[in-house]
């Protein structure tokens, strides 16, 4: 069934402020709004206000409104003028994101059909998805990433867009059509250990010269990567300790707490992005415990913020 959209288009005279660039598009991000207003209120929100801050499409549980033309950008994204984000990506909100609850769901399922839909239409794969986090880090959408269900939002629309006669991804399948978006805080040697590629490989793959220039936003191609050979690499880089963690445990600091946050973080329930290291500092201090809450909320587990065999089996599970 093809979802319709209705259109409440942006006027011309509001070009230089909404989408001054044309555009070509090359990915998909999805938000969460940051209130409970339907998507006609999002969208006659956007194109009569002031501000330059701008997006294509809005969600809610029952229609999908677009504000703005395709081959023109929007200012969604915070990754700057230039930014691929910003430049280069279609901006799609889900509605109804702060409260959450029945509406909230509907919404996400027809975003879910939605951005499967569009993807379809251009001949892309869910290679072409990114959530506003992968531009700047900024923690959104945040509904989803709070839950940690990120990755099952791209397999739910992966699942929809093979419905729908598409392609599971642009790329051949093969390690060397595997890519990784360059986010906030980023170093070269950091996203080769967390993809289990060599540093000299990556940076020669990508042609980069000077290792302290990668820029937010920036797909570097990934080869040689162990993810793509069907191994749990991703598992075996968040290796988790036995035992009873919680806050005032003889267990509190060191390397071992600091595996749990990673892990936590690798799940998107561990986040700061104002503090050194994303907040990552080995204290399992209240800051870790409410992590830890959340994701035994999420996961039918008992939330009480103390990291078990439970817990961690659950973490793991989640990460291979």
């Amino acid at each position: 069934m093809t979802i319709a959209v209705r259109k409440n288009l942006v006027s011309e005279n509001k070009y230089k402020l909404k989408c001054p660039n044309a555009m070509s598009a090359e990915y998909i991000t999805i938000h969460n709004t940051a209130n409970d207003a339907s998507a006609a209120n999002e969208i006659s929100y956007m194109i009569s206000n002031t501000s330059s801050t701008s997006f294509h499409f809005a969600v809610d549980d029952k229609e999908v409104i677009q504000g703005l033309p395709l081959n023109r950008n929007a200012w969604h994204t915070g990754d700057g003028t230039n930014g691929t984000g910003n430049r280069k990506s279609i901006g799609v909100e889900i509605c109804y994101s702060e409260s959450g609850g029945a509406k909230y769901k509907a919404a996400e399922e027809r975003a879910i059909k939605f951005v499967a839909q569009l993807l379809k239409e251009r001949g892309w794969g869910i290679d072409h998805v990114r959530k506003h986090q992968d531009w700047n880090g900024k923690y959104c959408p945040h509904r989803i990433l709070s839950e940690g269900r990120w990755a099952e939002v791209k397999a739910a629309i992966e699942k929809e867009l093979k419905a729908l006669g598409g392609k599971s991804s642009s790329s051949s399948g093969s390690s060397s059509g595997s890519t990784y978006t360059v986010k906030k805080g980023d170093t070269l040697s950091g996203i080769a250990k967390a993809e289990g590629v060599s540093v000299a490989n990556l940076q020669s793959l990508n042609s980069i010269k000077d290792p302290n220039k990668i820029k937010i936003g920036q797909v570097l191609k990934l080869k040689g990567s162990s993810k793509s050979s069907g191994s749990s690499s991703k598992k075996s880089s968040y290796t988790l300790p036995s035992g009873i963690y919680k806050v005032k445990s003889p267990l509190m600091k060191g390397a071992l707490v600091t595996q749990i946050q990673k892990a936590l973080a690798a799940l998107y329930f561990y986040p700061d992005k104002g503090a050194k290291n994303n907040g990552i500092d080995g204290v399992y201090g209240p800051k870790t415990a409410n992590a830890v809450k959340r994701f035994q909320m999420m996961h039918g587990l008992s939330a009480d913020g103390i990291y078990g065999p439970k817990t961690k089996a659950k973490i793991e599970r989640l990460l291979k």
